[in-house]
């Protein structure tokens, strides 16, 4: 993804508008993971297809605290722990209630696997319904990197521990993610 063409990063007011969107469209529960997945996570869309319930439950079928996103499920081998806010965990939780389906976390209304493909489409047409331009399926990755990367001193981390949350190989590409801010820089100088 070259730099002039990135997806935006999501405010906290769009995040908290595309959440109230979503309780009102069928699928209600579904589509709310869908977007925690990568807003909280910062799952791609062909990682959020391919989630299963085994990656995130425990032996006696517990829901867990963290993804344990399997390479076949990643992009590449970009496979690791990906730890959850309690929103998500909530979310996963009542979502877990309401499926049968005890394979795929995010399935189509026929219960089946949907594709990377359609979940990017998804969240296209998520953002374009609300009038937010310039967003796609990777805008809500872009903003858990940037949230990221704006806390992690605050609890002793750094910038690799983000690369390591991101699971990026490099630290170039994490940095490539992270919208600068010049308020924080005018707050941090001044």
């Amino acid at each position: 993804m070259s730099l002039g063409k990135q997806a935006k990063i999501l405010s906290e007011q769009q995040q908290k508008a595309v959440l109230a969107s979503l309780t009102t469209r069928r699928h209600a529960i579904r589509n709310k993971v869908m977007f925690l997945l990568s807003v909280d996570a910062g799952l791609r869309a062909k990682e959020v297809a391919n989630l299963q319930w085994s990656m995130i439950i425990d032996a006696e079928a517990n829901l867990t605290d963290e993804i344990r996103l399997e390479n076949k499920a990643s992009k590449g081998s970009s496979g690791g722990v990906v730890y959850m806010s309690k929103r998500l965990k909530s979310a996963l939780s009542d979502l877990a209630d309401s499926t049968e389906n005890r394979d795929f976390v995010i399935t189509n209304h026929r219960g089946r696997p949907m594709s990377a493909q359609v979940v990017t489409n998804w969240f296209f047409h998520l953002y374009r319904d609300l009038g937010f331009e310039g967003c796609s399926s990777h805008s809500g990755r872009r903003t858990a990197i940037t949230r990221w990367s704006r806390k992690i001193s605050s609890v002793g981390g750094s910038l690799r521990d983000v690369q390591a949350l991101a699971r990026h190989s490099s630290l170039a590409m994490t940095q490539r993610y992270i919208e600068l801010s010049e308020d924080a820089g005018r707050k941090v100088v001044g």
